[in-house]
This record gives structure tokens, C-alpha cells and sequence, in this order.
């Protein structure tokens, strides 16, 4: 008989804001080469010497300014959805980080002992990358080889446009909006431009021209960029904000290279210098509040958008455990359970 469950991976956090913690975080994270996707000499020496000496530090305060008592924002939030969609689907459902605590390993462990042979990996990427999805899905893969030979596993394609997702989106902006704003921001997490180029299975599409997230190419099936611009396209569509009163930026960078524009930090100058006083922020691309969202968003770019001469910046909580978002999961879920 098929006994079914459900793991969601999250991409993670350190165990605590402590310098030591956040500095072996940001080492595992780095050196993963679907983030870092360069030889390994060279994303060593990046790593060791060029990003951990100076950013671990300033990540750590980072941290602490989001810190809650019961711990990192993203692994608490976590697994209270967790916690509520178990309740909901009454099956094994387990929840792992692809970086730091809890593991995968230690997830496929409890599920293997609740005897489930039958899993369900839902990514909580609403988009495909190789520094989000993918590697949450090779680990995953790599762990129940070792671990579980004869569970069988099902994926959970990314859902940037399935309706449920962006009715949730579209619910927890609604508040937001009937207050009044100006302007809607869409701020995705960052991707440097080459592993757009990498992602494209045709090599000849991706940001070969100024259009070409609006052409249909098999390219779109793991282009982060036009996802992110279809997530968004059909948010602002079903929140009824008119074009021109909405527009699309990237944050989060680290490193050098070129990555997806506009900035969000430059977009949102050029906002408040253009006049917008009140402006709202949304994140899709994070289901979960945490750093990027609570403090680089929720306080350093106000901070910027107010010194460039903008009024108050709204920043919108991520999907978190709100009833639309965890009726989605469930809904992705009962797909898979009662196949």
C-alpha cells in the first residue's frame, strides 16, 4: 500500500545571529556551485577571500536585527506552515532547510521511520533557478538515494503562475492597496545574468534581446527572469493596478559580475525622486519572511527611500502562514496524495 508524505525545503538560515554561526552559513552557502557557479579554485578564492573576511560580519548584524526569541524568522515562520499543513492533510509532512538546520538528511530520516515510501518535495521557490530550486531538488535527490533507494519521489514544479499561488499573492497585497499608494514595486531576489544564459537549454534565447522574456521560447521553462515577470504581469492584473503604476526590480546582489536589472535599490531612488511618496513593496519570489525581506527591504531600503525624498514605504508580508497560501500547499499536495 502507498504511503504518502510531504517534505517543503526552504533555502535556510544560520543557528543563531553569532558571528562564528553566520560565517559557517554563508561558507556552505557560497560554496554550493549552483550558487557560486564557478570552478572550485576560483569560488574558493572568492569565498575565502574575497566575500567571508568582510561580509560575514555585516550579515551577522543583519541578523540580529530580525532575530526573534524562538529564532531566525524563515525556520520559525517555516514551521508553523509546516505544523498547519500537516494538520490539514493529516499525512507525514516534514520541513528542511538545503542550508544549516533542519537538514534533509534528518527529514528523510523521520519520514522513513513514519514508513512513508512516497514523497512529495514541494521547493518553496515560486521561480526556477539553479541557486534556489534546482539545488534544493539535486540535494533532496542525492540525500533519498542514499537514504531511501526505494522511496519514490514526486517534484513539485515551480507554480509562478498557478492560480493558486497568485490569488494568495493577490490576497495578502489587497490591504496594502485599498489604504491608497502611489506606486507597487515587485522586488524578486537577484540572479547574475550568466546563469540565465546557463538555465537556457536553447543557448541562443535568454537576454538576447531587449523582448525576449515576452517571446514564447522552451527557454521560459527555466528562465527565473520571465517567470518573475509573469508572477508579477498576473499579480498586478488581478490586484486591478493599472500600468504604469507597478514596475519590476531585483535585489539582494553579492559579488561582481552582471546581475538581473533594474536594481532594486536604484529603482527605488528613481521612484522617490520622481515624486512617489507612498510606495508598496512586494517580495513573490520569498513565501517566507527573512532577511531579504525583513531587513534589507523592511529597513535598509526605507531608510533609502526616504532619504531619497520618498514618503512611506509599505513593505508587504511574504505569504508566510496565511490561509490562502496554506490552502494552495494543500491543494498541490492533495494532487499528489490522491493521484
Amino acid at each position: 500500500m502507498r504511503n504518502g508524505g510531504v517534505l517543503l525545503v526552504n533555502i535556510g538560515s544560520p543557528a543563531s545571529p553569532a558571528v562564528g554561526d553566520v560565517r559557517g552559513y554563508l561558507r556552505e552557502f557560497l560554496m554550493d556551485r549552483r550558487v557560486l557557479d564557478m570552478p572550485w579554485p576560483v569560488r574558493t578564492a572568492i569565498v575565502y577571500l574575497g566575500i567571508l573576511p568582510w561580509r560575514f560580519r555585516r550579515a551577522a548584524e543583519a541578523y540580529q536585527k530580525v532575530w526573534t526569541p524562538e529564532g531566525a524568522p524563515l525556520v520559525v515562520i517555516s514551521r508553523r506552515v509546516q505544523v498547519a499543513l500537516g494538520q490539514r492533510l493529516s499525512v507525514p509532512t516534514e520541513l528542511a532547510m538545503r542550508y544549516g538546520q533542519p537538514s534533509i538528511s534528518a527529514a528523510v530520516r523521520r519520514l522513513c521511520a513514519h514508513g512513508i515510501d512516497d514523497l512529495l518535495l514541494i521547493p518553496m521557490f515560486p521561480h526556477y533557478a539553479r541557486a534556489s530550486y534546482e539545488t534544493a531538488v539535486v540535494r533532496a535527490r542525492e540525500v533519498i538515494a542514499r537514504q531511501a533507494p526505494r522511496m519514490r519521489l514526486t517534484v513539485q514544479p515551480p507554480f509562478y503562475d498557478q492560480p493558486d499561488y497568485l490569488a494568495a499573492l493577490v490576497a495578502s497585497l489587497r490591504p496594502s492597496l485599498e489604504a491608497g499608494y502611489d506606486h507597487l514595486l515587485f522586488s524578486f531576489h537577484g540572479l547574475p545574468e550568466r546563469q540565465l544564459r546557463k538555465a537556457d537549454p536553447t543557448r541562443r534565447h535568454c537576454l538576447r534581446r531587449p523582448d525576449c522574456c515576452e517571446r514564447d521560447s522552451p527557454a521560459q521553462a527555466t528562465c527565473y527572469r520571465a517567470q518573475c515577470l509573469r508572477t508579477a504581469e498576473a499579480t498586478a492584473a488581478q490586484a486591478g493596478v493599472a500600468n504604469g503604476r507597478w514596475s519590476v526590480a531585483f535585489q539582494s546582489r553579492f559579488g561582481g559580475g552582471s546581475w538581473l536589472k533594474p536594481y532594486t535599490g536604484a529603482e527605488v531612488q528613481r521612484l522617490a525622486q520622481g515624486g512617489i511618496r507612498r510606495l508598496i513593496v512586494i517580495c513573490p519570489a520569498f513565501v517566507v519572511d527573512c532577511l531579504e525581506t525583513l531587513e534589507e527591504i523592511g529597513l535598509r531600503t526605507r531608510a533609502d527611500f526616504r532619504a531619497a525624498g520618498g514618503g512611506e514605504l509599505v513593505a508587504v508580508p511574504c505569504l508566510n502562514d496565511q490561509p490562502r497560501w496554506l490552502e494552495a500547499l494543500e491543494r498541490m499536495a492533495r494532487a499528489f496524495l490522491e493521484s
